[in-house]
């Protein structure tokens, strides 16, 4: 008899448990909100709206499945099983912050407050969800193979991102390292910047288009799903010791960036989880590209 599937669901704490938590209250969270101009009663009724919604998905689960819950904070601690099928309740960013920690599992989109978000990721309703965790346990439905970007260190730390991943300093001052492609023979720049990012056609329309708007770049935009990846050096510096011809490209396939750290301490982390970083110090090198790991997302 096969194991049954294990649905997670993955959530994150509200605005409003925050200001609870700071202030102990309803009442004082609502004189604190007042004071800024701001309504304690909208950042409620989010929560509402969300937990409503993740009951309403708890309550779909079949009753043969097994069933756990984590919250954003703990998904670095949360150990994900082959059968699992992951249910994010949450905006889009939720999604790209699980992502990097499965390893090919069924993922399901859940907005619980349609119209905050752009509703690329979390795509669904907590409504569809009878029907879209049958699909996931029949190997039905349609599944988008999206391309995930991944960092490797030459003490074998890796990390995985769904949007991006950030190279450089923790304080985003000025990083110093060496950078080329991934091939010995070819001669690396020295730069200084203030970091480096590579990722995919997921995050091309987040922190990554922020940068191709500010450069005014003309580098071809991947699809999701497309397995080439964009990078870009963030303000690099000339001087005498350091250059600017490598600030942008392409890596298609099975190409990778290469940096060799020349500074004290440089961090990578992914889709904003700074929290989760690899910590770089001189004469590390680490590698960037597409990962073999896709995140499976169920259309």
């Amino acid at each position: 008899m096969s194991l049954a599937p294990r649905a997670v669901l993955v959530y994150r704490t509200s605005e409003y448990e925050e200001l609870l938590t700071r202030h102990g209250t309803h009442g004082q969270a609502a004189f604190f909100l007042s004071s800024r101009g701001r309504s304690v009663e909208e950042v409620a009724d989010r929560h509402h709206r969300a937990r409503r919604a993740l009951a309403e998905v708890a309550g779909a689960v079949p009753p043969r499945w097994r069933q756990a819950r984590v919250e954003r904070a703990d998904l670095d601690r949360f150990l994900f099983a082959p059968e699992d099928v992951v249910v994010v309740v949450g905006q889009d960013g939720l999604v790209a912050n699980a992502a990097k920690y499965l390893s090919g599992q069924p993922v399901v989109g859940i907005d619980p407050d349609p119209g905050r978000g752009l509703g690329v990721l979390a795509r669904h309703r907590a409504a569809d969800a009878p029907g879209l965790l049958r699909a996931a346990e029949a190997g039905a439905g349609t599944v988008d193979e999206l391309t995930m970007v991944e960092a490797v260190a030459d003490d074998t730390q890796r990390l995985l991102a769904l949007n991006e991943i950030y190279l450089g300093r923790p304080d985003h001052q000025t990083a110093r390292y060496r950078l080329g492609p991934d091939d010995e023979s070819a001669p690396a720049e020295a730069q200084a910047s203030s970091g480096v990012l590579v990722g995919t056609g997921t995050g091309a329309t987040g922190w990554l288009r922020s940068v191709r708007r500010e450069r005014g770049s003309a580098l071809p935009v991947p699809g999701p799903a497309d397995p080439q990846l964009v990078w870009y050096v963030r303000e690099a510096w000339p001087s005498p010791t350091t250059g600017t011809a490598r600030v942008e490209g392409v890596l298609d396939r099975a190409e990778r960036l290469r940096l060799t750290v020349e500074s004290d301490r440089l961090v990578a982390f992914g889709d904003g989880m700074e929290s989760d970083a690899l910590e770089l110090t001189w004469g590390q090198t680490v590698r960037l590209g597409r990962s073999a790991t896709a995140l499976r997302l169920l259309g």
